[in-house]
């Protein structure tokens, strides 16, 4: 399932949601830039690998420091491939941007970036004996979708899904969407415990604890008044009397249509 788009409307430009997708994307351009082995040096410096922070003398073997925490979230603004970097700036444009505009700018940041520590803590807790790179924003996404679900619950996503080669658009409830997303998370992320040659080095637990993250404290974040404006939910407010002076009735559509 592939979101394409939701039915929220915000009040003003997601600003701080456009600024990660770029941050995301000059970070790639410049893994691009770098040779095989720069790139490969580049990633075991600043993405997160498990081992160097459970395993100190591995850590100094190969000379990474076992008390620089810094990678925690540097390597939520990395990617492996243009297709990764892709599809989790159109998700984060999804979901990012109408939390952005229901808690606030600078609330919108300060909450993806605890999102993405937190992702990156629970695939470090789950993978302590990896040496492997971890690297990605799904984790701090996972956790805007998670608020997202919560804040907007019947919000509806229009959404993709691939039979073979036949694309199929369906709207569903936003609750439901991420229920569904969720569950098969839990899932692969036991499947790849039990075997972790099953879990197709994706990081499963990140997207977990990124997504239990935002829905556990979204509400410490959502305490604005709510201007935002679910367009498949239309509104409607009272006039000032019974009957208008033009002689409509005393419901009139509210201030987003």
């Amino acid at each position: 399932m592939f979101p394409i788009k939701d039915s929220i409307r915000i009040p003003f430009a997601p600003i701080v949601t456009y600024g990660l997708i770029l941050i995301n994307a000059l970070v790639f351009l410049y893994q691009a830039s770098l040779g095989q082995q720069e790139a490969i040096s580049f990633s075991y410096e600043h993405a997160l690998v498990p081992r160097r922070y459970f395993d100190p003398n591995w850590a100094l073997a190969y000379g990474l420091s076992p008390t620089d925490y810094l990678p925690f979230i540097e390597g939520t603004f990395m990617h492996g491939g243009w297709w990764h970097l892709i599809l989790n700036m159109w998700t984060l444009f999804i979901f990012g941007s109408s939390l952005e505009g229901r808690i606030g700018r600078l609330q919108f940041l300060s909450f993806y970036l605890v999102c993405g520590l937190s992702a990156s803590f629970a695939h470090a807790v789950f993978n302590q004996d990896s040496g492997v790179p971890a690297l990605g924003a799904s984790g701090a996404i996972a956790g805007v979708l998670g608020a997202y679900a919560t804040t907007f619950p019947r919000a509806k996503l229009t959404i993709l899904i691939l039979i073979v080669i036949i694309p199929l658009f369906f709207r569903v409830p936003a609750l439901f969407y991420a229920l569904i997303w969720f569950g098969f998370q839990f899932a692969q992320g036991f499947i790849d415990l039990a075997v972790p040659s099953m879990g197709g080095g994706i990081a499963w637990w990140a997207h977990i604890g990124g997504f239990v993250a935002g829905l556990v404290l979204i509400p410490l974040w959502r305490f604005a008044p709510d201007r935002t404006y679910d367009e498949s939910q239309p509104r409607f407010r009272p006039s000032v009397s019974p009957i208008t002076p033009e002689g409509t009735s005393g419901w009139t559509r509210g201030p987003w249509g």
